[in-house]
C-alpha cells in the first residue's frame, strides 16, 4: 500500500491519502504534500471535499422518509414539487428516477460554468467568477430543466445528472420541513457515528485539510488551488466534507443495515447502466455504484470530484474489505483537438492503488500499517 500511494504521488498527484480496512484490521497512509508552495505533507486523517459521495448520504435520507411513508419511490415528483417540475414532466418523473438518474433531466454544471463548454477550448473564468457566488438550488435546477432532455423518463439507460440530487434535496425539505443539509446531518451523519463529516457553512474547510489543485484538462498549468470555494453550486449533490476513516465507517454502517433498513438497502442496490459525466458506463442504483472486480468480488460505494479534489470509497459486499482514498488534483488528463482526454501515468498509478487496496492478499495488512 505504501508503494502504491508513493506511485500515485510520483505520477503527478501532489498528495494522496487512504485508509484500508480488512476484517477488523486498519491501514492508513499518505504520500506527498498538502501545499506545493510550503511542502506541508498530507496526513491520512485530513478532511477533504468528497464530491458526489454526498449522493449516497442524500439517497439514504430519502430512503428513511420512504420507510416512514412520507415518500413513495414511484410517486411523481410533481406531487411534491410542482413549482419546480411542473406539467407533464412532473407527472412522468418519479422519485426513483431522480435517485437512479433515469429522469432525463440534464446536468446543470456546464450551464452554471459556461467557460467549461466546448472542450478542448475551456477556461477557468467561470470557476473564478463563481468562487464566492451564492447559488440557490432552484436556479441551478432551472438550468437543468431548461436544457435539452437526455432521454425519456424511466428509460433503460440513465444519464448521470447533479440536477436530480438537488431536486432530492428540495424534496427532503418539503416532506420534513427541515433544511436538507440539517436533516442529513441529524439522521444520516450522526446516526452513522461520523465525527468529521458535514456540510460546509462557508467557503473554507474547518480542520486540517489539503489545498486542492485543479488542472482543468491542461488549461491550468500549473494547477490552481480551489480549496476555498462556496459549495452552494452543488449542495446535496456533492458538497460534503469528510475524512477517509469516516467514509469507511459510513459505508460499513450503511451496508450493515444501520442507516437504512434492509429493504431500503435492497432498493438502493438495484442497479441499471448509467452514462457518467466522463462518458463511461457505470452500474448505478439509488445513490450507490456497484463495482465488479473479477477475482476480487463485488464492491459498493461511490466516487466524487469537485474543483481540485477527488475521492473514492468502496466496500466489499460482505463488508470485510474497505478502501477510501483522496487526491488533491483533478482533471489531469490533457485533451486532444477533439476533446478526448489523453492517457496519463496517474491513471495507471490509481489502478494499481485500487488493485492493492481491494484485491491484495489478506496477509501483510496490520493495524500498525506495516
Amino acid at each position: 500500500m505504501r508503494s502504491a500511494l508513493d506511485g500515485v504521488h510520483r505520477a503527478g498527484v501532489p498528495g494522496v491519502y487512504a485508509e484500508v480496512r480488512d476484517a477488523g484490521r486498519t491501514w492508513r497512509g499518505a504520500s506527498g504534500v498538502a501545499d506545493v508552495r510550503t511542502g506541508r505533507p498530507v496526513t491520512p486523517d485530513m478532511r477533504h471535499r468528497v464530491g458526489s459521495i454526498t449522493k449516497t448520504f442524500t439517497a439514504a435520507a430519502v430512503m428513511q422518509q420512504v420507510e416512514q411513508g412520507r415518500i413513495r419511490l414511484d410517486a411523481p415528483i410533481g406531487d411534491h414539487l410542482p413549482h419546480l417540475v411542473p406539467g407533464e414532466r412532473g407527472r412522468k418523473i418519479t422519485v426513483r428516477m431522480l435517485l437512479n438518474n433515469t429522469s432525463g433531466i440534464p446536468d446543470y454544471i456546464r450551464y452554471a460554468f459556461p467557460s467549461l463548454q466546448g472542450i478542448p477550448d475551456v477556461s477557468s473564468k467561470s470557476l473564478d467568477d463563481n468562487r464566492f457566488r451564492r447559488f440557490h438550488s432552484a436556479e441551478l435546477i432551472k438550468l437543468g430543466l431548461d436544457a435539452p432532455p437526455t432521454g425519456e423518463p424511466g428509460g433503460p439507460v440513465g444519464v448521470y445528472s447533479n440536477t436530480n440530487y438537488l431536486l432530492l434535496g428540495q424534496l427532503l425539505e418539503r416532506v420534513t420541513g427541515t433544511a436538507a443539509e440539517e436533516y442529513i446531518t441529524r439522521n444520516v451523519i450522526e446516526r452513522a457515528g461520523l465525527r468529521h463529516t458535514g456540510f460546509p457553512t462557508g467557503p473554507r474547510i474547518k480542520g486540517p485539510h489539503s489545498r486542492m489543485y485543479e488542472a482543468l484538462w491542461g488549461a491550468l498549468d500549473p494547477p490552481r488551488d480551489y480549496s476555498v470555494y462556496d459549495m452552494s453550486w452543488t449542495g446535496t449533490g456533492a458538497a460534503l466534507v469528510s475524512t477517509m476513516p469516516d467514509l469507511n465507517r459510513f459505508y460499513g454502517k450503511l451496508l450493515d443495515g444501520a442507516v437504512v433498513s434492509r429493504s431500503s438497502l435492497t432498493e438502493m442496490q438495484r442497479t441499471i447502466p448509467v452514462v457518467a459525466l466522463d462518458g463511461s458506463m457505470i452500474q448505478y442504483g439509488l445513490g450507490l455504484h456497484r463495482l465488479d472486480i473479477p477475482g476480487c468480488g463485488t464492491f459498493w460505494g461511490h466516487d466524487g470530484t469537485v474543483w481540485g479534489a477527488g475521492t473514492a470509497s468502496w466496500t466489499r459486499a460482505d463488508g470485510a474489505r474497505q478502501m477510501s482514498f483522496a487526491v488533491n488534483l483533478q482533471r489531469w488528463n490533457a485533451v486532444d483537438a477533439s476533446g478526448t482526454p489523453q492517457h496519463h501515468p496517474i491513471d495507471d498509478a490509481l489502478a494499481t492503488l485500487d488493485d492493492r487496496a481491494l484485491c491484495a492478499p489478506d496477509r501483510g495488512v496490520r493495524s500498525d500499517g506495516r
